[in-house]
């Protein structure tokens, strides 16, 4: 290594700085400059692809981490009492000891950050050494090498089955479409295939790419961690530009898959990929509890100061009263003493370095020691364990486990969270005549009355007969049913073993076809113009227009369950969950296992891993189509792909540039696929430009949601369209209708011609938005919206998404425990209101207020009149204790204006009102914005779940993030502070674990607080009877050894196991959850209500000692032993008092605690002779337990001291006894009178319930604006226009989904 300047260093670090932070980069290929030095590489100044997530090394651990754990202040104040210390004029004591605590809690602190961080450094050693393939110009071939070699500007070839080690550009695949399939499990949890396609005009021949002959410019843009999105495009040497985006870019941590191999060209390495700029560390968020807790040791402090201000007054005063010099105060080596002023100043320190221990050191270690042992039983539940998915409830962050006991308001998203995210392919339109597929109905119907485990028994049956297919040589044949009972054997974890992928269970892939619909499809295949004919063109679009992969089943990818290789950080939560799956503490139940579950994946006659057996139009035996594997983006597009091939148009295979269909009559059609128009949140819909085969027609084939395609037809009833074509889109728009308020999701698919002309113009802009860098996503946006206009409209589909297991009681149990539930959704209206009946988020009985306007005159007018409603209703003596049962149901349009600065509180004060909200066609946007509204406006506790990206920023902009592991990806979860796998875990979550890791956190708190207090008064009372010099009548080891040991495992034990109330008592009774909303048990009253029995505790505990030694000649610790052992039976009998649930476990830790105080102080007054002149320790215990008078002093102190709170316990518990007594009374009764007492409770709140719902509807609003409210949902009224619908809605009864 050749030696540099270093300011030759420092102008190399200067341009790399620069030329990182450039928006565009211009990359080129190392192959030239191969074997040259660094200063001559194109491509220095970007980072190499080693990683480093460590923080510390070996030689500055010891600075770096104190200077890590100086950043906490109160390391820094005791640290600075002890130095402090050892100042002459102000010590307390030996200075060595004071040194004592802080060193032990920072030693422990390092010990941990030590090893967290040596776990990390050998994940990133591993990492960084694993092999990949370099290609080498010297060499002529790709040669071994380690990901840390890897440079920007390298040749990489990356294997099946391998990770991909850098972002690499795709420039050739051993696939005969230059096509590769990725794997992205790692970075976003999605398990289907993606496609990934190479750039193409690199290659002479598909078979040979040569590195050495690439000399183009890669321009790219500056790295970002958008995971979705990459702009960039390649330069040839004649100026010619090619665009590439994100589907030409494989992400490091992605896995190759179905696809030999794959060449790429390093873009982005290390800390620049988009993964590594996605790790951003362990969440942190400070739970309401520490936010309270913070305060009460500002508290303290404040206390602290007043009481030294006391100490310094108070020797000030005793020094003014002395009438000569005292022999005791020794004099400087001038022979004279300070001042009593001086002295005073000295003493208000010397007391702060006494009475220290009021601040607790502790404290913030011991509530972290309690997190963890509450994540341990949150995690080891085995009720909140899914045995489908094999999944248990993740703690994704250690320090907000508390805030799940104390929340107030829930905003979930729909679909995946409330529903299976299973979609069924229920109903059809076509050309506005209805298919009502009424055999799948029957089907789904049976599917609703079995168990979930006998679901997939039902599918699960093999076929009558190796020709199981829908034969249509006749018009007037009945279907064979296909769907049997047979022997029930097989489980829903055999089943799904089988399933590979999302989104391929046999309830998402078989459809019972229509029989109706078959005879079309007969007839259309008959007729001379099948090529054009609609229904045709129908089930096409419904198999072309997706962005589905094909593979076999032969070819299916080994599933790897491994941690992701991109996410190198570890943390003190996640080494604690491998330590727990390393001692299998967590034993996965196993339920209803047999010999035949295992051997159910060798069945013969099983169902196949990724399709169900197909379906065909003919007579002909079954072709091999069985053996494909559809993995689809999206539960929909499967649906709607399985349904195509339901009905004979099986989708084959798919490249970037074609898609083959076989069609009912056994012929394989190649569509030549021009482009693809990705769906995207603005235009809601997707298409694809394909040329058909037989007429070489350009035909665009798109789907979408109903208001966004019936837009680009005009409307429903334009003028411009046909009598037929209009009453084609009038029948359509009217099915559309129906299916949403049957709970069904919609999408119109729609047709259109698009001409040479038109599309070698179009074709134009497209290549210019491909290859633009700057506005590339409103480029393309525009040309994909400029080709997207008059559509044909073929038909509309209804997919149905059931509710998860145990939904609607989930919700009742939470709206019971005083939580309120508000629904997000990007649904239709009627499709929101159909669920909300279903899930019980609305009621029958419930006065429905539907808010739907376009302009903000009208939406004041509405929040106006509704608030006007709801205030005269409280304001009627007639309905004192009672309160209306109002939900809300408001749009997004409406929601955007409501959401305006001038509208919020008006928005505010009508939905607090509410006892629900449902929010349909909400955008992501809205969702964290409404969530922000509420936490910030309201100060109210919130939690959002969710399942998708689209629920990230709800999930992040929350007090609590739930995400659920679904079939869309991790991305969520990933997001979010918890993560389970149904709704139905939230129950037990927060009324249980939620209310447990609440009241344990909050009496150990509070419990700590009042033991530092009871002890340091100690010491502050004695001070009025050693005229304030700061002298200590207890040894001072003993102090330390006190709080550090004696008294520090109870209450740690006490936050972890102590349980006021069984589970089964917090599920059946909900309403006792709502003892820690609000402020809760810990709150300001509470803190000071123990401070001062720790006053008077410490008052008993310090006279009843002197009283008892007054006037003898005891020495200062004889009298201190007695006190100190006293205070210990106080402070652990006080705990005892506090405990609602004694175990083995509590015993133990309680008598252990006693028996080593004595025991070390045994031993420490039998071997300390000398250790604190001029008073000593030696043999002090052992003469007090020898003398009655130490027993008898113990046993006063501690009654007394005890009587009152002991009294005030058991009077409240037996007059006034809280609900949470009360359920403590019903724990103890046998089973089946317990249950009964439960019902009773519940139904005493279900009857109040009864009587606020027959409150009349209130009359109509007497303002300028009419607004009339209808109990009828058909004639509910709305005001004139068509700006504005203001429905409320009564007596619904909910539509069966």
């Amino acid at each position: 290594m050749t030696w540099r300047s270093p300011l030759a260093l420092m102008r190399d670090a200067i341009l790399s700085q620069k030329a990182r932070e450039k928006e565009l980069r211009s990359l080129v290929s190392n192959l030239p400059f191969e074997g040259l030095g660094k200063s001559k590489q194109p491509n220095r100044f970007f980072k190499s692809n080693a990683i480093k997530t460590n923080k510390y090394t070996p030689l500055f651990f010891i600075p770096m981490n104190l200077y890590e754990q100086f950043h906490r202040l109160a390391n820094i104040y005791f640290v600075g009492l002890a130095i402090l210390n050892f100042i002459p004029v102000v010590n307390a004591f030996q200075p060595e000891v004071a040194l004592i605590p802080i060193c032990v809690i920072m030693f422990l602190t390092a010990l941990k950050d030590g090893w967290e961080d040596f776990r990390r450094y050998q994940s990133d050693k591993k990492l960084n050494n694993t092999p990949c393939l370099i290609y080498s110009r010297k060499e002529k071939r790709f040669m071994e090498r380690r990901w840390k070699d890897v440079r920007v500007g390298d040749f990489v070839k990356v294997v099946s089955n391998e990770t991909v080690p850098a972002d690499l550009l795709l420039l050739h695949t051993s696939d005969p479409n230059n096509v590769c399939h990725i794997e992205t499990a790692n970075l976003d949890g999605e398990t289907n295939l993606k496609q990934r396609k190479a750039i193409s005009g690199l290659c002479t021949s598909s078979n040979v790419f040569e590195p050495e002959s690439f000399n183009w410019t890669v321009v790219c843009e500056k790295p970002n961690n958008n995971l979705n999105h990459f702009k960039c495009f390649v330069e040839k040497p004649d100026r010619e530009k090619t665009g590439a985006g994100i589907e030409s870019l494989l992400l490091r941590g992605c896995t190759v898959r179905n696809t030999e191999h794959s060449v790429g060209f390093v873009v982005y390495a290390g800390h620049e990929t988009k993964s590594m700029l996605n790790n951003n560390g362990p969440r942190y968020k400070r739970s309401k509890l520490e936010r309270r807790l913070n305060v009460d040791v500002f508290f303290c402090v404040l206390l602290l100061f007043i009481m030294c201000l006391i100490g310094s007054l108070g020797h000030y005063l005793w020094l003014k009263g002395l009438s000569d010099v005292p022999p005791f105060l020794v004099s400087d080596s001038k022979g004279h003493l300070d001042s009593p002023g001086l002295s005073s100043f000295y003493m208000f320190f010397t007391m702060i370095i006494l009475l220290q221990i009021l601040i607790p050191i502790s404290l913030y270690v011991s509530v972290e020691l309690v997190k963890i042992g509450q994540i341990f039983f949150i995690v080891t539940d085995v009720d909140l364990y899914d045995e489908e998915t094999d999944s248990r409830v993740q703690c994704r962050s250690l320090n907000i486990t508390e805030d799940l006991g104390q929340i107030e308001y829930i905003f979930s998203d729909k679909t995946g969270t409330l529903t299976e995210n299973k979609m069924v392919f229920r109903r059809c339109s076509i050309m506005g005549t209805e298919f009502a597929h009424k055999e799948n109905a029957n089907r789904l119907a049976l599917l609703e009355e079995t168990t979930e485990s006998e679901e997939n028994v039902i599918f699960s049956q093999p076929s009558p007969s190796s020709q199981a297919s829908w034969y249509l040589e006749d018009e007037d044949f009945n279907p064979v049913d296909t769907h049997h009972h047979g022997s029930r054997r097989r489980s829903k974890m055999a089943v799904n073993a089988q399933s590979g992928m999302a989104f391929s269970s046999p309830l998402e892939t078989q459809v019972i076809p229509d029989e109706k619909l078959l005879q079309q499809i007969s007839r259309s295949e008959r007729s001379s113009s099948r090529n054009s004919d609609p229904y045709m063109d129908f089930f096409l679009a419904l198999a072309i227009c997706n962005t589905v992969v094909v593979s076999m089943a032969t070819t299916q990818r080994p599933r790897v369950r491994s941690s992701s290789p991109s996410h190198q950080t570890y943390n003190s939560l996640e080494s604690f969950s491998s330590l727990v799956k390393r001692w299998n503490i967590f034993d996965t139940p196993k339920r209803n296992s047999s010999p035949i579950e295992d051997s159910a994946g060798d069945d013969a006659n099983g169902v196949q891993p990724c399709s169900s057996d197909p379906v065909t139009l003919s007579a002909r035996p079954a072709a091999a189509s069985e053996d494909l594997c559809y993995e689809a983006e999206s539960p929909d597009e499967a649906a709607l792909v399985y349904a195509a091939k339901t009905y004979g148009f099986t989708l084959l295979a798919r490249t970037p540039d074609s898609v083959t269909v076989r069609v009912p009559s056994g012929e394989e059609l190649v569509f030549e696929v021009l482009d693809t128009l990705a769906f995207d949140s603005n235009r809601k819909r997707m298409s694809v430009l394909v040329r058909h085969p037989i007429t070489r027609e350009y035909v665009l084939y798109t789907k979408g949601a109903d208001y966004a395609i019936m837009e680009l037809l005009g409307t429903p009833y334009a003028e411009h369209l046909s009598g037929q074509q209009k009453k084609i889109a009038t029948d359509t728009q009217y099915h559309l209708d129906c299916y949403a308020k049957d709970g069904l999701r919609t999408l119109c698919i729609t047709k259109k011609i698009v001409s040479g002309r038109e599309y070698q113009s179009w074709l134009v802009d497209r290549k210019r938005a491909l290859a633009a860098i700057e506005g590339r996503e409103e480029l393309m946006m525009d040309s994909a919206v400029q080709l997207e206009t008059q559509l044909t409209l073929l038909g509309a589909t209804g997919i149905e998404d059931r509710l998860q297991e145990s939904v609607p009681d989930t919700i009742t149990a939470l709206r019971e425990a005083g939580i309120k539930v508000w629904v997000l959704t990007g649904d239709k209206p009627e499709t929101a209101l159909n669920i909300g009946y279903a899930c019980r988020l609305l009621e029958e009985e419930d006065l429905v207020i539907n808010m739907s306007c376009k302009n903000k005159v009208t939406c004041i007018s509405i929040l106006d009149c509704t608030l006007e409603e709801v205030r005269r209703f409280h304001a009627d003596p007639r309905n004192v204790d009672t309160t209306q049962k109002i939900s809300l149901m408001i749009d997004g349009d409406t929601l955007a204006i409501a959401l305006s600065p001038d509208l919020q509180d008006r928005f505010l004060d009508l939905a607090k009102r509410c006892r629900s909200v449902l929010c349909c066609r909400v955008t992501p946007l809205q969702k964290s914005r409404v969530v922000k509204l509420v936490r910030d406006k309201l100060k109210v506790m919130t939690l959002a779940v969710g399942d998708g990206a689209n629920d990230v920023n709800m999930i992040q902009a929350a007090d609590v993030g739930i995400g659920i592991s679904g079939q869309e990806g991790m991305q969520a979860v990933m997001a979010s502070d918890f993560a389970i796998s149904r709704f139905k875990h939230l129950k037990k979550l927060l009324l249980v674990h939620g209310h447990w890791c609440y009241t344990r956190l909050a009496n150990m708190i509070i419990y700590f607080f009042y033991k530092n207090a009871a002890y340091v008064n100690l010491l502050f009372w004695y001070q009025f009877y050693c005229g304030f010099s700061g002298t200590a009548m207890i040894d001072y080891w003993l102090m330390i050894f006190f709080n550090l040991f004696f008294t520090s495992t109870p209450p740690i034990m006490f936050g972890i196991m102590d349980k006021d109330v069984s589970a089964e008592m917090l599920m059946g009774v909900p309403d006792l959850y709502r003892t820690g909303q609000g402020s809760g048990e810990y709150n300001f009253l509470t803190f000071w209500i123990s401070m001062l029995d720790a006053f008077y505790q410490s008052l008993v505990c310090f006279f009843v000692p002197y009283l008892a030694y007054q006037g003898s000649d005891v020495d200062i610790f004889t009298f201190g032993t007695p006190l100190n052992t006293s205070s210990l039976f106080i402070i652990l009998l006080h705990l005892g008092i506090e405990i609602k649930s004694w175990t083995v476990v509590h015993w133990i830790i309680m008598l252990g605690s006693v028996a080593l105080y004595f025991i070390v102080t045994l031993a420490y007054s039998a071997i300390c002779v000398t250790c604190n002149p001029p008073s000593n320790p030696y043999w002090i215990l052992q003469n007090q337990m020898a003398d009655p008078m130490f027993y008898l002093i113990c046993i006063i102190s501690t009654v007394v001291a005890l009587l009152p709170r002991y009294t005030f316990y058991v009077l409240k518990n037996s007059v006034a006894p809280s609900p949470l007594i009360q359920a403590k009374h019903l724990d103890r009764m046998k089973p089946s009178v317990r249950e009964m007492w439960m019902k009773e409770w519940r139904s005493l709140r279900g009857g109040m319930e009864v009587k606020e719902s027959r409150l009349s509807t209130p009359p109509s609003p007497t303002l300028e604006t009419s607004v009339d409210f209808y109990p009828g949902f058909g004639d509910a009224a709305s005001f004139v226009g068509d700006d504005l619908s203001l429905n409320v809605l009564t007596d619904q009864k909910p539509v069966d989904t």
